[in-house]
């Protein structure tokens, strides 16, 4: 009956021995046990061993140092006697009043390679886990959306409806409008209201981009295509947003010579790369914008009739401010609440002279110059309402405006009366910026009497 009895001493003496190139001391450092793995390394007898000091032993060993200190060392790398690299773990055990009583080390790993190999995995699923953490967070912090697209004048509210329809497609789209009126960000809510909205969306701009660059960033190139090619080769821009969305920016500057291989990309979805013979398959959505007219390009010779059909199956006309000066106020808003939160300023509104002079003013520069001029503004301001003191900068703006216009939808002056009311307008105008806008002290300055001024400025329809 004794015989079955479980024997704790006999499974020990297993379990150690089951352990890579172990190695038992005493509190001397004096060996009490070795594995019969590592003996065999050391070429030396187990029973010979036990009983002499460690350091004797195993050459440059820590056992002794850490049977003085007690301090455990976990994951050192140790050659053997060998040559063999292997990853060691020296675990001191005391007793219950905590002195040591001796040490065991065992080795984690028994070939270095491997432990390469898993540390190469490891960075890789590091590597994955940043980029699936950034993708994250850029759905987190930038979620465009229709309600993101500021604005509910008729033209916007149109292009809101057809927006979610658009965006379930894999239909190429052509965004067009002049400078500054928000084509980005029409392209960035279609993507995010895709079913591609999880993978990559890739912006490139074509005019930012040399020429002779443009093509190895469009499709990536192959090692040894050019002088300086980067060793394994580069992904292309289309090869990065493979199942997500490209966007084109200024489609129109792309030089003709690309614009064939462009085509062929976008109908095959596939592309070789520069100096590749392979041929690799791709699943993008093709959003491109324009500031240009592309007919007319196309007309002229300088893009290609079959690209222009082909990247505008669906075309979205964006509409400059002048058209949707209804919207500046809720852009206004948008912006005052944007750089709030960026810079810290403490500005909750703006005064309607100010909006009266946005009224006067035609945004060449659309939706953009807006910005810039709000946070100008915004800059310049010491209260918490930005008032017409704060746009001393875009009074000769609009003033400069008007009195062109009127100098050019004017017939030609021929009599002495229109040159004396057109130089007396410039006059006013010029006063009026001096003062900031000021009418009293504009009055003053032009040594009439204010109410003269205030008739004047009716009759040539200077508003402010």
């Amino acid at each position: 009956m004794a015989d079955n009895l479980f024997n704790i001493n006999d499974f020990v003496k297993v379990a150690v021995e089951s352990l890579y190139f172990t190695v038992i001391v005493d509190n001397n450092g004096i060996i009490r046990y070795l594995s019969d793995n590592y003996a065999d390394i050391l070429n030396i007898d187990t029973k010979k061993a036990e009983g002499m000091p460690v350091e004797k032993v195993i050459p440059n060993t820590r056992l002794d140092i850490v049977a003085k200190t007690g301090k455990a060392e976990i994951g050192h790398i140790f050659r053997l006697k060998n040559g063999q690299d292997v990853i060691c773990n020296r675990i001191p055990f005391k007793d219950e009043n905590g002195n040591v009583k001796g040490v065991i080390s065992t080795a984690s790993f028994y070939d270095i390679n491997k432990i390469e190999t898993l540390n190469q995995q490891i960075l890789q699923l590091k590597k994955e886990n940043k980029l699936y953490i950034e993708q994250l967070n850029t759905l987190r912090n930038n979620t465009f959306s229709v309600q993101n697209i500021i604005g509910q004048s008729n033209k916007i509210l149109e292009i809101k409806s057809i927006l979610p329809k658009i965006s379930h497609s894999n239909l190429s789209v052509l965004i067009t409008g002049e400078t500054g009126t928000g084509k980005e960000v029409f392209a960035n809510a279609i993507h995010q209201l895709s079913d591609r909205k999880m993978f990559n969306y890739i912006k490139i701009n074509c005019a930012a981009i040399p020429k002779d660059l443009l093509e190895s960033e469009l499709f990536g190139y192959e090692e040894g295509a050019f002088s300086g090619a980067a060793k394994g080769g580069k992904k292309g821009k289309f090869e990065l947003a493979d199942h997500g969305t490209i966007l084109l920016d200024e489609i129109g500057e792309m030089p003709l010579f690309l614009q064939s291989k462009l085509l062929r990309v976008i109908q095959e979805q596939e592309l070789e790369r520069v100096g590749g013979l392979k041929t690799i398959p791709i699943d993008v959505r093709v959003i491109c914008c324009t500031n240009k007219n592309l007919e007319k390009l196309v007309a002229e010779g300088t893009f290609r009739e079959d690209l222009y059909y082909r990247i505008n199956v669906v075309e979205i006309n964006i509409p400059p401010l002048r058209e949707r000066k209804d919207d500046i106020p809720m852009l206004c808003d948008y912006f005052l609440q944007k750089f709030n939160k960026e810079s810290g300023y403490c500005i909750n509104g703006i005064s309607d002279d100010v909006f009266k002079l946005f009224e006067q003013y035609n945004w060449k520069g659309n939706v953009r110059e807006l910005e810039h001029v709000i946070e100008r503004a915004c800059v310049m301001s010491s209260g918490s309402t930005l008032t017409i003191n704060d746009f001393d900068f875009f009074l000769p703006r609009v003033f400069k405006e008007n009195t062109i216009s009127d100098i050019v939808d004017s017939k030609e002056i021929t009599s002495l009366e229109e040159q004396k009311n057109q130089f007396e307008k410039e006059a006013i105008i010029k006063a009026l910026i001096h003062t900031k806008g000021n009418k009293t002290s504009a009055a003053k300055l032009l040594k009439i009497d204010r109410s003269i001024l205030y008739d004047k400025l009716k009759r040539y329809n200077i508003s402010l």
